[in-house]
């Protein structure tokens, strides 16, 4: 473990500082606001939450494609995995993911055997795509193989299900440990690294993003290996969406700006965009998810 990380570390040192990208306004048109819509995961995960409400939330999705069927989907549609069920239900017709947090979402603080069981009774339900968080304390402490043989261990369970690990980069202190939690985290599966839970300030945040981009881009030319990325937390303006949207092009590239590289976790957002859109377009998008 200790070689792996020290390789990547090399990776890290050269790293440039963070800079906010200046030409997001360029981004600021119908096809990349489409794109970006493209790439939510749109996100219910209240305690208030019940079967009622998530297949409201799943039926407005399903009337905005037959109001609006020249408009993308958004890429998933993320709850708890109680919920997987009304999921498979309820999004039959569409090409969306069916995404739940799991494992002992927000915290992980729960036993590596339930986190497993949970996980597959989510996917026994209907869901096809796994958000977990990483162990942090663990990760905090140095136990790093604790980490890394956790999310092995739910990534060999689920096979080829997508499988997004969540750093919760706002606990994380400074940015290299930001950099190690995202390689342990490729190294043991993950097919995408997340930011945050949205639980715990502050979540997502534009130099979190720069820093795993860049981790992801030195383990893709090291590895050949392809992660995406997940921003989420507190993301709800286009502005907001266009900063993470022009981190990832300017240091991934147009590749990586598609659905099955990119995400971003949100439950506003998809509002604010129509919005947006509407105005660049000339038209009114008279809908609210």
């Amino acid at each position: 473990m200790e070689e792996l990380l020290e390789k990547f570390r090399e990776h890290y040192q050269k790293m440039p500082e963070f800079k906010r990208p200046t030409n997001l306004e360029n981004y600021r048109t119908p096809e990349d606001l489409k794109t970006i819509f493209s790439c939510i995961d749109l996100t219910t995960l209240k305690t208030t939450d019940s079967a009622n409400s998530v297949e409201d939330f799943c039926e407005k999705l399903n009337s905005f494609h037959q109001l609006y069927p020249e408009m993308p989907l958004v890429s998933a549609v993320c709850v708890y995995p109680v919920f997987a069920s009304v999921l498979k239900s309820r999004l039959s017709k569409l090409d969306v993911k069916r995404a739940v947090v799991s494992a002992g979402f927000p915290s992980a603080q729960t036993f590596l055997d339930l986190k497993v069981k949970e996980t597959l009774k989510a996917l026994d339900l209907g869901a096809n795509e796994i958000d977990i968080v990483l162990s942090v304390g663990e990760f905090l402490e140095g136990n790093y193989e604790v980490v890394m043989e956790e999310i092995k261990t739910i990534k060999s369970a689920i096979g080829d299900v997508h499988l997004k690990v969540i750093l919760e980069t706002g606990a994380l202190v400074n940015s290299q440990n930001i950099w190690d939690a995202a390689i342990i985290s490729m190294a043991a599966g993950a097919d995408f690294i997340k930011t945050s839970t949205g639980k715990i300030n502050p979540a997502a945040t534009p130099e979190a993003v720069w820093v795993m981009s860049h981790a992801i881009k030195a383990w893709s030319e090291n590895t050949g290996r392809i992660v995406g990325l997940k921003a989420a937390g507190g993301i709800s303006t286009t502005d907001d969406a266009l900063l993470y949207f022009g981190i990832v092009k300017q240091i991934l590239g147009n590749e990586w700006c598609i659905p099955d590289r990119f995400r971003i976790g949100a439950s506003r957002l998809a509002n604010n965009l129509l919005g947006d859109l509407g105005k660049l377009e000339g038209k009114d998008f008279d809908f609210s998810f």
